[in-house]
């Protein structure tokens, strides 16, 4: 028997609320919170705390807020509590050996895929955007290797067909925080068994940066995929005469067509029907023009006058 009493706890995003909260409940209330500093956020850019840092406040956990895991105060203030393993949960920040080293039992790390599959900052988004049918969440203890560690458990769930990356998000945060603490009742027990991964079959997702712009070559399937990949954050757009609209939900209609990308072809119900890429069409069902409100393709089409036959760009 392996008991794990001081657990250092490592998140950021309301992905890893769960798995604090999940903690607590098994009477494994980490002995500290990290997460990263405040941010910026907001027209007004005012500071804003990690939901992380929020939930832990309201739970009286200790708390600490570090820029670099790296500096040497930090990790003096780390030994000095004497963890017996540190649990990650989207922290967003890369653990140097010093760190992996630190805790008597290692660093465990709560991945939202089923690792060898799409390592890295985004997994979510890069599974609805491949088109895969499930995703899941994986348990692996820490290497320097990104998410290359040894695999102590998983569990995996289908991926919904209209189902979009925060929806999913929120599956998964609960699903993982349930998995962490099987987990570590198994390490307590000497149960559990770390599986290498099979490197044949690694991808990677890397860190989405600002708003994806999509364009009408695209086939209908692949840019709703995206659309649902990328909703909400950090958001997919279409250029529609000349302004940038971000598209909050979209829809492959079955019908072809004959028309060149970027065709306004129909308003189909409250969607505005475009042509895309290989004669297929996609519904806009749901978008928001620079500085507007959410609404449907229908407002846009009457907001913007447009007719079949138009072009979009």
């Amino acid at each position: 028997m392996e008991s794990i009493d001081r657990i250092v706890f490592f998140g950021t995003p309301a992905f890893a609320v769960p798995s604090i909260d999940a903690l607590v409940a098994a009477g494994r209330a980490p002995v500290l919170v990290v997460s990263q500093p405040a941010r910026p956020a907001g027209r007004e850019r005012r500071l804003v705390e990690p939901p992380v840092t929020t939930r832990a406040r309201k739970l009286a956990l200790p708390t600490d807020a570090v820029e670099s895991v790296r500096a040497p105060e930090f990790l003096a203030r780390l030994a000095a509590l004497g963890p017996d393993l540190a649990v990650v949960v989207a922290f967003g920040q890369i653990f140097p050996p010093a760190l992996l080293a630190l805790p008597r039992l290692g660093c465990l790390n709560v991945h939202a895929s089923l690792l060898p599959r799409w390592r890295g900052a985004a997994p979510i988004a890069a599974a609805i955007a491949a088109g895969d049918c499930e995703t899941g969440v994986t348990v692996q203890r820490m290497e320097a290797g990104l998410d290359t560690g040894p695999v102590l458990a998983r569990r995996s769930t289908p991926i919904g067909a209209r189902e979009d990356a925060g929806t999913l998000a929120e599956r998964l945060a609960r699903l993982g925080a349930e998995l962490l603490v099987d987990t570590l009742g198994e390490l307590e027990r000497g149960e559990a068994t770390a599986r290498p991964q099979d490197e044949a079959g690694a991808t990677y997702a890397p860190k989405l940066a600002g708003v994806r712009d999509l364009g009408y070559a695209g086939e209908a399937g692949e840019t709703e995929r995206l659309v649902r990949a990328f909703h909400p954050e950090p958001g997919a757009a279409l250029e529609l005469r000349g302004e940038r609209v971000k598209l909050l939900a979209a829809a492959v209609s079955p019908e072809g067509t004959e028309a060149p990308p970027g065709t306004v072809l129909a308003v189909a119900g409250a969607a505005l029907r475009v042509a895309m890429g290989g004669g297929t069409v996609l519904d806009l069902v749901r978008v928001q023009r620079p500085g507007g409100r959410p609404i449907s393709g229908r407002d846009l089409a009457n907001g913007l006058r447009l007719s079949p036959g138009d072009r979009l760009a």
